[in-house]
């Protein structure tokens, strides 16, 4: 670790752990919820992948486990001049006492790092409205809570507007064309290895996220955050927008012999109407044959597949960052 990241999450800035709520947790409307407050309801899907969506206009966290959302928080995102980057993001790192060095040794509890150069989500002074350097400040007990159940590789979407979680299956293999005889190999592969969000997994350090450019009609797949490979992408109905939307692997679908994800639509501005993600989406992508066999080499539950409009660009990821996909980046 280096720069910014070794001087203790410099982005966070004045983000001071001193004089905040602890937060409280409340049963409420999320859109009644006060600086501080929080739901939290574990119960309603207790088991199943993670996504976190944070909503920076509306300075909310959304917590979805098995695309059933569990929990909804105020927070702080990044004041005017330090904005929040919206786009998709996995944990990068947890740490449950973290300090920063850079601004007078500040607790930052429950860090779960977004990016090497500096935002994570961590407990923090919550003011009702953006104030950070970047970061996602959440009520104490909150942070607590959400550090419980994360694990590296969890993905976070920051966004001006998102869609509620559908389920998508895709009657096939991932960026592949219809295989019956390949189903139960993939299933086994599937079996075979672990679920990050299971209980008893501490440290899961090689999630696996394929990224799709439907500008450059090319794939990136990524592994603990690298580049491992890349490849064109025979992308169907071209003409159409793939859209931005964040697909994470569930398992195989018996009935339908295929895979089962869970889909969220994301878009960097507040108020974009979106659709649920549909299945076609996926079935509209072939990748070729040797870059599928690495696919399927390091697919696991949890992985995710993302899809975007703008160009495979050196800007859209930093170092070891998983990715940032931002229609503010020109």
């Amino acid at each position: 670790m280096s720069g910014l990241a070794a001087a203790g999450l410099g982005a966070c800035g004045s983000a001071l752990f001193v004089g905040s709520v602890l937060g409280q947790r409340v049963v409420k409307e999320m859109h009644q919820l006060k600086p501080g407050e929080f739901t939290w309801h574990p119960e309603r899907s207790p088991d199943g992948p993670l996504a976190i969506v944070v909503s920076i206009p509306d300075q909310r966290v959304h917590v979805y486990r098995n695309g059933i959302r569990i929990a909804v928080s105020t927070c702080s995102t990044g004041a005017p001049g330090h904005d929040t980057p919206t786009g998709v993001f996995t944990i990068l790192e947890k740490d449950k006492n973290h300090h920063s060095s850079t601004y007078n040794n500040a607790p930052m509890p429950n860090m779960n790092r977004l990016t090497w150069n500096g935002v994570a989500l961590h407990a923090g002074k919550l003011p009702g409205y953006p104030a950070s350097h970047g970061c996602i400040r959440l009520p104490l007990k909150f942070s607590e809570l959400l550090f419980g159940i994360t694990h590296v590789g969890t993905p976070v979407i920051l966004a001006g507007s998102h869609s509620e979680p559908t389920e998508v299956v895709h009657p096939g293999i991932v960026l592949g064309s219809y295989a019956a005889h390949e189903f139960d190999r993939v299933k086994a592969s599937l079996k075979d290895k672990v679920q990050p969000w299971a209980a008893h997994v501490v440290d899961f350090s090689k999630p696996a996220a394929i990224l799709v450019s439907g500008a450059d009609r090319r794939g990136a797949l990524l592994v603990n955050g690298e580049v491992i490979a890349e490849s064109p992408v025979d992308i169907r109905d071209a003409s159409q927008p793939l859209g931005q939307h964040v697909f994470i692997l569930v398992d195989t679908h018996e009935a339908r012999q295929g895979l089962k994800w869970h889909a969220i639509g994301h878009h960097a501005q507040h108020g974009i109407g979106l659709g649920q993600p549909e299945e076609s989406i996926i079935t509209r992508l072939v990748a070729p044959e040797a870059a599928l066999a690495t696919v399927h080499e390091h697919m696991h539950p949890g992985m995710t597949l993302v899809t975007t409009d703008l160009p495979l660009h050196p800007d859209t990821r930093t170092g070891r960052d998983f990715v940032v996909m931002s229609q503010d980046i020109g």
